[in-house]
């Protein structure tokens, strides 16, 4: 018996739509570089499913660029609005700039310079002279703030160092002082009696 016919609306089981998309996808790829190779098609396909995941294909003798240009000249459609388009001059802006500085680097490590003329050369050289007139004064700048840091540097050590000092003297004159006054009480302990002064006239309640 014959397969039946399968009615195409959407799937509302989401494992069963997931695992038909899985077939169909690669079903769909398959046939695409089928064409591509058996009759020299040129060939581009691009699948997001439901969850926003990408698949793609293109004939690897084309790109997905050149298959878009010549649908854009073919069929009269703007695929790009001002915004793009804009967007796409700057970019090749850009990339023409990099290639032009990429250019001059080399001409600057003294690389492809056998094509330059005198007034290149000339140019060449005066940028050159200039790129190291600027970075001998970087150098100065530099030397000069490391002088400037020394000499702060050495100021700082200069006013610890009497900090030092004058708390050093001023620990020493303590224990100094403090064993003074111990020696002081050591004598007094050690004396075996004391002293009592006596007054040289006769008391005046003997006489009476």
């Amino acid at each position: 018996m014959g397969r039946g016919k399968i009615e195409i609306k959407r799937i509302e089981h989401s494992s069963n739509r997931q695992v038909t998309y899985s077939k169909r996808r690669n079903g769909i790829l398959k046939k695409a570089k089928e064409i591509s190779v058996l009759c020299d098609a040129k060939v581009s396909l691009v699948i997001f499913a439901s969850s926003g995941k990408m698949h793609e294909y293109c004939s690897p003798s084309t790109t997905l660029v050149d298959i878009l240009d010549k649908y854009h000249k073919q069929s009269g459609k703007r695929l790009w609005d001002a915004k793009h388009e804009n967007l796409s001059n700057e970019l090749d802006r850009i990339k023409k700039e990099n290639d032009s500085m990429q250019i001059e680097l080399r001409h600057l490590k003294g690389e492809d310079i056998t094509s330059l003329h005198h007034k290149e050369l000339m140019a060449l050289e005066e940028a050159l002279e200039n790129g190291l007139s600027g970075i001998r004064e970087k150098q100065m700048e530099v030397f000069k703030m490391m002088k400037k840091n020394e000499k702060m540097l050495e100021d700082e050590n200069k006013h610890l160092n009497f900090m030092l000092h004058q708390q050093g003297m001023t620990m020493e004159s303590r224990e100094m002082e403090n064993g003074y006054h111990q020696r002081v009480r050591d004598y007094q302990h050690q004396m075996p009696f004391a002293f009592h002064v006596q007054p040289i006239q006769p008391n005046l309640q003997d006489r009476i």
